[in-house]
């Protein structure tokens, strides 16, 4: 079976969503170059992660400062053209009723994603922020070559004070999806952040006999390293996880500049870190392939920074073989001989737990 060349890109979200959109557009081209066949960037790199921001949100009470700062977000975020329910496979299959007068849905970012793919032969995943109606989601989609967008997941459970601007996303956005890549067959599934921590989340997956498993994520604890070689050991899977790295000066003017949070303290500095990164790569029985990064920030699009073989500092590249996956099923198959199906049972609503065709 041919191996296939796997990569992460720590990459930040920039100033506006086109000027980001851009940068993707770069990296992706790059990648092509190394003869990357699928890359992984990090949770809500479109669109951005309001870090340290209080959105003039507190235990009953908002401020209007807080509904401003929502506005610029609101304002950043894509349009995909889906619905605030989801609309599924319709959405996915481009079904959806097309408003009068326009070629597509939503603000072209789909189209766009789906042309970086297209041009390159890269298989792209990239976490995002997602409008839809009124409200915003943290989502992940998978962008194939040939096929376009083939499946978008929603977060289910934002963390924290992300529930202040993020609403949960359908369970049903759990199902894997499956492409063929070199003649390699990838089934593929994403916990976005801190999802990988809900147990009963990762056995959904599992149960859809996934081989790579991506985990874009805002968590810069030394600590994800241990969850993400647990989801690879368990799940028997390669495992990319992508977070961007960020100093202060790099947040949004309307955070830095805003009422609420963002603002220096005492002993701080524009160039501290406020996201150190930490992006990794992990194997199927656990192994560490790639050692978390930290604290290296995108490089110059020109290719300042590159390592070998034209790698930039910022991309994580491993060579992976799938069969490794199947090998690691001798004696764990947390799905099947090694689960007590008999014993223990997993329902997700509106979720299809049987492996995809």
């Amino acid at each position: 079976m041919p191996t296939l060349r796997l990569a992460v890109s720590q990459s930040r979200t920039l100033s506006t969503t086109s000027s980001t959109l851009t940068a993707l557009t770069a990296t992706v081209q790059h990648a092509a170059t190394l003869g990357i066949d699928l890359i992984l960037f990090p949770e809500a790199y479109l669109g951005g992660y309001p870090r340290t921001c209080d959105f003039g949100s507190a235990v009953g009470s908002r401020a209007p400062h807080g509904r401003n700062q929502f506005l610029h977000y609101f304002n950043d975020a894509v349009d995909l053209g889906d619905t605030p329910a989801g609309a599924g496979d319709a959405w996915v299959a481009k079904q959806l009723e097309l408003p009068r007068g326009k070629a597509y849905r939503g603000d072209g970012t789909r189209e766009a994603l789906e042309a970086v793919s297209r041009d390159t032969g890269v298989f792209l995943v990239t976490g995002l922020v997602e409008r839809a109606g009124g409200s915003l989601y943290c989502a992940a989609v998978y962008v194939c070559p040939t096929r376009g967008i083939i499946g978008k997941r929603r977060k289910v459970m934002p963390t924290g004070t992300e529930r202040v601007v993020w609403a949960q996303g359908s369970p049903s956005t759990l199902r894997a999806v499956v492409t063929e890549i070199k003649g390699v067959r990838v089934c593929m599934g994403s916990a976005i952040c801190w999802e990988n921590m809900i147990p009963m989340l990762r056995q959904s997956l599992y149960s859809q006999n996934v081989n790579l498993w991506l985990a874009p994520t805002a968590d810069a604890r030394e600590t994800w390293l241990s969850l993400m070689r647990t989801v690879g050991g368990e799940g028997r899977c390669f495992v990319l996880s992508a977070n961007q790295c960020v100093r202060r000066k790099h947040l949004p003017s309307w955070i830095r500049e805003g009422d609420g949070g963002g603002g220096l303290r005492k002993g701080e500095s524009e160039e501290d870190f406020v996201c150190r990164g930490g992006s990794c790569i992990v194997g199927p029985l656990g192994e560490v392939l790639k050692e978390p990064i930290w604290e290296v920030e995108e490089t110059t699009v020109d290719g300042e920074g590159e390592g070998e073989e034209g790698e930039r500092g910022n991309l994580l590249v491993v060579d992976a073989d799938f069969e490794e996956c199947i090998k690691g099923r001798l004696d764990l198959d947390v799905a099947g001989s090694y689960s007590r199906n008999d014993a223990f049972k997993l329902t997700v609503e509106g979720l299809d737990l049987s492996p995809p065709p």
